[in-house]
């Protein structure tokens, strides 16, 4: 026997409890008054299938996590009438979407959602449904990281999308920390950014058109979308909202460049509540997402030898992305003689890494784009910074080919 939690609202929830009653092998276990109700029942393992009504206040994406993490699937009805068609509640991220006003359709949703394998709800290969899109290649996913102590993170995302916008590209700025890509290229603080995205991925209402609007052309082909401007906003940028904006990002353009936080930390982990909000999600998730990561280091002892443990960070994450490490501010001042041989001497040593992209050192370009509020490549034409980033930009090229993206 099945039992089902209902948090349906309206006249017709009378119906659909009746219809599910009715049901062989279906047993409503509670008819639940509100989100926090139905929340509270799955955690005390009550139902094994939710049915709720799209509207229901407070339900959203990471409402819908909750439930997946308390091994609940999750039928979500939708209703036309009130804004919520099916396109919308399938963004929503549950298991099945079911017409609000069709009892027997409601059940025949719980039945083939209870009746799937063992993937589990929510699960990556369950055949949750989707909003139809337009036939087009999926976008890769650059990841930009790197450890603590400003090896130059935003200068090489900054660099790389302006290299890679003539195909088209998406810059993100995901820092959990408080982003500066806004800033670095002149941008008012009061664009919406990704916390807007991640609100409107919430509930449901995130496409390539909303996400558009939120991400202004800043240069030819490059677009920007900006990140919190206050350190404690990192709450707004929860993973579950962030992976239905890498899944309308990657619609949006070719490339999608992520600007990351420096911290790998799984810091629920500290927590009494494993559901608790995660400081680090936000980098987690765009790594997780990632086709490819490009780890940053500086070239001095200090940043190497933060790079080569950050690299190891990365090894226990087990990530399925390319890597391709890139050393930033390469200069003799402070690696010697022959700097280039120096770093990769270094890291071949302690961290087996024998292909490495250097950046040289080139404070005046990154400082006249910081002053003029530009990008590194149209203050600096032919100097030495821009050209190694669009190297950078062919090394990320060649290493994806035309693959498409997991």
């Amino acid at each position: 026997m099945t039992a089902v939690l209902c948090a349906v609202r309206g006249a017709g929830e009378t119906a659909v409890v009746r219809a599910l009653s009715a049901a062989g092998g279906l047993t409503v276990a509670r008819r639940c008054a509100d989100l926090a109700e139905l929340l509270s029942s799955a955690a005390a393992g009550h139902g094994r299938v939710a049915v709720i009504s799209a509207d229901l206040p407070g339900l959203d994406r990471e409402a819908v996590r909750h439930l997946h993490g308390s091994q609940v699937w999750v039928v979500v009805l939708s209703d036309d009438a009130v804004g919520w068609d099916a396109g919308r509640c399938a963004r929503l991220g549950g298991d099945a979407v079911a017409p609000g006003d069709r009892p027997e359709e409601i059940v025949g949703a719980v039945r083939g959602v209870s009746g799937r394998g063992e993937s589990g709800p929510g699960a990556p290969d369950a055949p949750i449904a989707r909003v139809p899109e337009p036939a087009r290649a999926p976008g890769r996913v650059v990841a930009v990281w790197g450890p603590t102590g400003a090896p130059g993170r935003t200068t090489v995302a900054l660099g790389l999308a302006e290299a890679l916008a003539r195909e088209g590209c998406l810059l993100v700025d995901a820092d959990p920390y408080g982003g500066t890509v806004a800033p670095a290229i002149g941008m008012l603080d009061e664009a919406p950014g990704i916390a807007a995205a991640c609100r409107t991925a919430a509930t449901g209402r995130l496409d390539r058109l909303a996400l558009g609007a939120l991400t202004p052309v800043v240069a030819p082909g490059l677009r920007v979308l900006s990140g919190i401007t206050r350190a404690d906003r990192w709450p707004e940028l929860a993973p579950a909202h962030l992976e239905e904006v890498w899944t309308v990002a990657r619609q949006l353009d070719p490339w999608v460049v992520v600007d990351c936080g420096f911290c790998l930390e799984r810091d629920e982990a500290l927590s009494y509540d494993t559901r608790a909000p995660q400081r680090n999600g936000a980098t987690l998730s765009a790594l997780a997402e990632a086709d490819v990561v490009i780890a940053v280091g500086a070239a001095d002892p200090i940043g190497l030898q933060r790079l080569v443990r950050g690299l190891m960070e990365l090894d226990d994450l087990d990530l399925a992305a390319e890597r391709i490490v890139a050393v930033s501010k390469v200069r003799a001042s402070v690696a010697g003689n022959r700097p280039a041989e120096a770093v990769r001497g270094a890291l071949a040593r302690y961290a087996g890494v024998t292909d490495v992209q250097l950046l040289p050192w080139d404070p005046g370009t990154c400082d006249a784009a910081v002053l003029a509020g530009r990008l590194p490549g149209e203050v600096g034409r032919g100097s030495v910074l821009p050209e190694a980033l669009a190297q950078l930009a062919g090394a990320l090229r060649s290493r994806v080919g035309a693959g498409a993206a997991h």
